[in-house]
């Protein structure tokens, strides 16, 4: 296979997970770094580090779309970025103590509790008639979102156990080069009780401010190549583009039910690679 072809392969690999990554707002990593490592047989610090670049070109092409139409709720946002963005510094600080296959390992049991997170079903929770959350209050989190019928209020709950768990994000993302997508969601939504699509919406607008904390060290160790990391982000930034655009129309149960079967048999592959030492 020439340079041509293997960068149009992966582009459009880094496409598909770009278009997933958008729509669920678990970010394009979760396919971008395991694609690399078993079918391209990259590094995976390498595949890592384009993961991180990738993951920012998914914010960037996402957020600017949901920001636009309103889903996305910019305070809880940059609150919850102080948390994540620290647990990203110390998960990438983490790179070169861990050899390359027990992040491996551990990137595919991610995958798997990823897969449980995205099926469990998530009602939207009908808050606004709620007694407000005082820490929310006095930092105004409260905000509304488009609907069919108009916009809708809802409450922010449980302040501080959405941080907790962002901080758990922001490590994990420095550590396996992911937008933790997964772990943000579930706190906003599970947590925090913010409505799916606003959660689905915030992520995608922090999972790029945290993967940038990241990159820097990945890019210090000399792990982002740009041959790989190029195609990659055009990849992924053109797919996440057109998720935004689609993702009010989408059926996003079904959409996430196919999403976890495919990072299931990703994950499983991604434990049997690392145990192996192959990583």
């Amino acid at each position: 296979m020439n340079t041509l072809a293997f960068s149009a392969t992966i582009a459009a690999a880094s496409f598909c997970a770009g278009f997933l990554g958008s729509l669920t707002g678990l970010g394009g990593g979760f396919i971008v770094t395991p694609v690399l490592t078993l079918v391209f047989a990259a590094d995976i610090r390498y595949a890592i580090g384009a993961s991180l670049i990738s993951i920012i070109a998914t914010s960037s092409g996402a957020a600017a779309a949901y920001v636009k139409e309103g889903f996305t709720n910019l305070r809880v946002g940059m609150l919850l970025e102080i948390a994540t963005v620290v647990g990203a510094l110390l998960g990438a600080s983490l790179v070169a103590v861990f050899p390359a296959r027990t992040i491996t390992v551990i990137f595919g049991l991610v995958l798997l509790v990823s897969a449980y997170l995205t099926t469990r079903p998530r009602a939207e929770h009908l808050t606004a008639a709620l007694p407000p959350d005082p820490l929310a209050g006095r930092l105004r989190l409260d905000s509304e979102y488009p609907t069919p019928d108009g916009p809708r209020r809802y409450r922010v709950r449980h302040v501080p156990g959405g941080f907790a768990l962002m901080w758990l994000a922001g490590v994990l993302s420095g550590l396996l080069g992911i937008g933790s997508g997964a772990v943000k969601v579930l706190a906003m939504d599970q947590v925090m009780y913010l409505p799916f699509k606003v959660s689905t919406a915030t992520s995608n607008f922090m999972i790029g401010v945290t993967a940038a904390a990241s990159a820097g060290v990945y890019l210090r160790h000399g792990y982002v190549d740009p041959g790989l990391a190029m195609p990659v982000m055009l990849g992924v930034l053109a797919g996440s583009m057109v998720g935004a655009r689609l993702l009010f129309k989408a059926q996003t149960a079904r959409l996430r039910l196919l999403f976890a079967g495919v990072i299931v048999l990703i994950g499983l592959e991604m434990i049997y690679h690392g145990a192996l030492g192959r990583g």
